[in-house]
């Protein structure tokens, strides 16, 4: 995922924050920043976005990439792991801001 965000020159920032919450991966989308959260695994729990919210309450949506389907709940975007190149495209032609 990193290798594709920086291909498109999007800024990399990482967010750790309290109770061993992390996000790999946060960019900044008009005047808001929105966590990527990478989940390679079988678990692909909501906790680090849930305690990036709580931290950053203006935060208007999320996206997790994992095994999971395509989905949105709870202003969590979930997109599968295979199709992770396509969220780097509407990144770049800033698709996302009509999901707001």
């Amino acid at each position: 995922m990193a290798c594709e965000l920086q291909s498109a020159d999007v800024p990399l920032f990482y967010w750790r924050g309290k109770r061993d919450s992390e996000i790999e991966f946060v960019i900044q989308l008009e005047n808001s920043e929105i966590p990527i959260n990478v989940k390679a695994g079988k678990h692909s729990g909501s906790f680090s976005i849930e305690q990036f919210i709580k931290e950053n309450p203006k935060t208007p949506y999320s996206i997790k990439i994992s095994t999971k389907n395509f989905g949105f709940n709870n202003n969590i975007k979930s997109i599968p792991l295979y199709s992770a190149f396509c969220l780097v495209e509407d990144i770049k032609n800033e698709k996302f801001k009509n999901v707001i």
